[in-house]
């Protein structure tokens, strides 16, 4: 949960630049949305962001796994509240 944390900054700019690079190629407006991807490739390829990502894929398997049963309604809550906190 503590690398989820870390990473909720760059995960709301990732989401927030995703919405706004649908909203460009909607409106047709390339130049703007190539900016936009340039932008999301920049924070995919920051070394710590990419080697967290990659930390917390390893382990959200086993936590979908675990045998506490209040794990995964804590982790929803966790996340539903960095998706709200980004709005």
């Amino acid at each position: 949960m503590a690398i989820s944390k870390e990473l909720e900054p760059v995960q709301c700019e990732k989401r927030q630049l995703r919405r706004r690079i649908a909203l460009a190629e909607a409106e047709s407006r390339a130049a703007d949305a190539k900016t936009l991807r340039s932008r999301f490739a920049a924070l995919n390829r920051d070394p710590k962001t990419a080697r967290l990502e990659k930390r917390l894929a390893e382990l959200e398997p086993r936590l979908t796994r675990s045998s506490d049963p209040e794990d995964l309604p804590a982790i929803s809550r966790q996340q539903r509240d960095a998706f709200y906190r980004c709005e």
